[in-house]
């Protein structure tokens, strides 16, 4: 069993560093992705921390937006801070910096990662500078990995950047055509490699060369599919605002690239809570919210 979990924040999200006695003492206590999964794995008993994340190169020290936090107790250096508009890899030497430090100061050996949306690449980017060349010494034994709407095959943001999903294929949905306005825009204004990397047609190359880096570690993928207006494109039909169904639970991925993997679907529940305050849905309707899902996450954690 692992000695700790580790939640790991997506795209574009602003994560301070929580340990399971300290967190930001203003606003969410660890962002507005994770907070509610962290207090929930807390009162179950499970020993949390969160990988620090923000929007560009630096440290976090508070998040001025929407639903925010500051008064962060621990403000961890940029180099084990995930930029999370950048590019999956480089989060993942990142990722992969925090967990080894992580893992020294507080006498780590085996942990658990539980990633929402991109958090779950930039985990495995991490995972692999774990386990491969000479740094695997001195980094924790990952025992299993939790994906909650991670695009494990492509994102709508991603695919609409790349011309591979069209104002067509929402078919007249307004919620859809909204949705693929405002992921090209929020793209060409803050990508610093993120959006591009998220395309089906990136992935499937990224994919492919991550054949083995999973072996070993059991895999629990969980998928939303709020939107279903339409059933064609695959790509994107049905989805939870970012990430499609059958991407979320990893459906077309080999099982070279995941060999040992459970999938679970919740198709009333949107990516998160800014989809959730956006269209008028409770927020415990988001992945990272809802209580159903805290169950999977449970099972699998063996909490």
């Amino acid at each position: 069993m692992a000695d700790a979990v580790v939640l790991v924040s997506g795209g574009a999200a602003v994560t301070p560093y929580t340990d399971p006695d300290r967190a930001a003492a203003s606003g969410l206590a660890a962002g507005n992705t994770l907070t509610a999964l962290r207090a929930h794995l807390l009162e179950s008993g499970a020993r949390v921390f969160t990988a620090p994340a923000r929007l560009g190169a630096g440290a976090v020290a508070q998040d001025a937006g929407w639903q925010g936090f500051d008064d962060v107790p621990v403000v961890l250096p940029a180099e084990v801070t995930v930029n999370s508009v950048g590019a999956i890899d480089d989060a993942g030497t990142a990722l992969a910096a925090f967990l080894r430090w992580l893992a020294e100061e507080h006498s780590l050996t085996r942990v658990d990662l539980v990633g929402h949306s991109m958090g779950g690449l930039f985990s495995r980017a991490a995972i692999r500078e774990l386990c491969v060349g000479a740094s695997r010494s001195v980094g924790p034994l990952i025992g299993g990995l939790v994906t909650l709407g991670t695009p494990w095959d492509g994102a709508v943001l991603g695919d609409a950047v790349a011309g591979d999903i069209t104002d067509a294929d929402a078919h007249g949905d307004p919620a859809t055509s909204t949705i693929l306005e405002q992921a090209r825009a929020f793209a060409a204004a803050n990508s610093q490699g993120a959006a591009e990397q998220v395309s089906q047609r990136y992935l499937r190359g990224w994919n492919a060369a991550h054949a083995g880096v999973l072996d070993g570690i059991p895999v629990t993928a969980i998928g939303a599919g709020y939107f279903a207006a339409a059933a064609e494109p695959v790509q994107l039909w049905p989805h939870d605002g970012l990430v499609s169904l059958r991407s979320g639970r990893a459906d077309d991925v080999p099982s070279a690239v995941v060999p040992r993997i459970e999938r679970h679907s919740f198709p009333d529940d949107v990516h998160s809570i800014f989809f959730a305050d956006a269209f008028g849905l409770p927020w415990e309707r988001a992945l990272t919210w809802d209580p159903e899902v805290f169950a999977v996450v449970d099972a699998a954690l063996g909490i």
